[in-house]
């Protein structure tokens, strides 16, 4: 599967136990915080592959899931119009479900691939450090908690 492919090589570089320590030091961090450690780096980049995993599983299921309905949503001609409604209803939980998490598989995705890259930790919109707190917590952050503020005003 083309997914797979894609996660390949930054599954690859964080493997390497020095190029893991090389990336961290090149992480910024706020002030008052400690440098990243290859420990701390490897526990986020262990987190997003098997965040990585578990979208791809929960995708296929949802993937096949909307398959089946929209397979039977021509069945059922006698349908009153609560039972095609709730039909409709039923299929667009499910548009909803499979989009959500193919965003969530990309950031993912995005995320793994910005630690190989050595960007990781580093705010997209002002170049200043995200915090590595944030970064525990949701590794998929892109932006300093400042940046994402002023984001979520507009």
């Amino acid at each position: 599967m083309a997914m797979n492919d894609s996660i390949s090589s930054p599954v690859a570089v964080t493997a390497d136990s020095k190029e893991l320590s090389r990336l961290a030091k090149q992480f910024p961090v706020r002030d008052g915080e400690k440098p990243w450690t290859a420990r701390e780096v490897r526990a986020v980049a262990d987190e997003l592959v098997a965040d990585i995993d578990r979208l791809t599983s929960e995708l296929a299921n949802a993937d096949a899931e909307l398959s089946d309905l929209l397979r039977n949503s021509g069945d059922g001609a006698g349908d009153d119009q609560a039972d095609s409604g709730s039909s409709a209803l039923e299929r667009e939980q499910e548009f909803t479900l499979v989009n959500n998490t193919r965003d969530m598989l990309a950031q993912t995705q995005r995320a793994l691939d910005r630690i190989s890259t050595g960007t990781f930790a580093t705010c997209e919109s002002c170049g200043q450090a995200i915090g590595k707190a944030r970064l525990q917590a949701f590794p998929r952050a892109t932006l300093c908690v400042e940046c994402k503020q002023r984001e979520e005003r507009r």
